[in-house]
């Protein structure tokens, strides 16, 4: 069972497991590129690195999860893609906090959250980024 497949504002365990696997997933690819692009000086800075950059990362996707679904339980709304903008939002401020920036927190939150929000209007309206031509 998929992430969309869960009823918003239920199950917020479930889709926090979901959006942590997907955040380590992505932590994995994206560290394999840093390492490959920026040789670290030993196979140990590398372990580092890669562990960091996941673990960073899993967290994001955990604290995206959980906010979104208990966003949506507080709120009383569970369709609303305000819950999602909320949800992004607190992982970019996760993202400030673990650079010790203000500034990378704000912008990574408006931007997580923008995106998160863009996301959930999308699937509500059915957009679709690619697809077979229409003829």
């Amino acid at each position: 069972m998929g992430y969309w497949d869960l009823q918003e504002g239920r199950d917020c365990v479930e889709k926090t497991w979901i959006t942590a696997k997907l955040g380590t997933a992505l932590g994995l690819v994206g560290s394999a590129y840093h390492i490959v692009a920026f040789q670290p000086d030993s196979a140990l800075a590398a372990l580092q690195r890669a562990t960091s950059t996941t673990v960073t990362m899993a967290t994001m996707g955990a604290i995206f999860g959980m906010a979104t679904c208990l966003t949506a339980q507080a709120r009383e709304a569970p369709d609303d893609p305000v819950n999602y903008f909320i949800g992004g939002c607190a992982s970019g401020i996760f993202l400030g906090a673990r650079t010790h920036s203000a500034m990378t927190g704000t912008s990574a939150c408006l931007g997580l959250g923008t995106l998160a929000f863009f996301t959930k209007v999308g699937k509500m309206e059915g957009w679709k980024l690619a697809g077979p031509p229409k003829l």
